[in-house]
Parts: structure tokens; C-alpha cells; sequence
């Protein structure tokens, strides 16, 4: 448990800004899986539109300081020699 009265304050903080992220790594997370779905079942179009809203997240959450941005970088690289590449 917290001792002094600003711990206390900042871990309630930290559990306000715990609940803000979880929403959009959890939107990161289904955007991901829908990606790979699509990618594995061959449909192009319809992937590259979900990779372009998925590039969308991850730099919104870069901005935002939920992810790193060299793990958004490198995402981008991976999605892009993926699905970007074979439309």
C-alpha cells in the first residue's frame, strides 16, 4: 500500500490511465487477429483496407504514448511486406 499522500494520488493514476489504454490496446488486439483472419483466408481487399485502419490505431496509440514507437515501426514493416505488398 501507498505510504505518502502522492503515491496514493498516482496510483490512482496510474489505475485511470490502466483502464484508458485497455481500450486501445484491446482495439489493437481485434484489429490484429481480423488482419491475420483475412490474410489466411486470401482476401486481399478486404485485408489492406483492415491493415490501413489498423496502421491508423497503431499510430493513434503511438501519439498517445500507449505503444513504443519503435514497436509501431516495426508493425508497420511487418503489415506492409504482408498484405500492403501482395495487393
Amino acid at each position: 500500500m501507498a505510504n505518502t499522500k502522492s503515491a496514493i494520488k498516482a496510483a490512482r493514476q496510474a489505475l485511470r490511465r490502466q483502464e484508458r489504454n485497455k481500450t486501445v490496446t484491446s482495439r489493437l488486439k481485434t484489429l490484429s487477429r481480423k488482419l491475420a483472419k483475412l490474410t489466411a483466408e486470401n482476401k486481399t481487399d478486404e485485408a489492406r483496407a483492415v491493415a490501413v485502419e489498423f496502421i491508423s490505431a497503431l499510430d493513434k496509440a503511438t501519439k498517445s504514448g500507449v505503444v513504443h514507437k519503435n514497436a509501431v515501426a516495426r508493425h508497420k514493416s511487418q503489415l506492409s511486406k504482408l498484405v500492403l505488398a501482395k495487393a
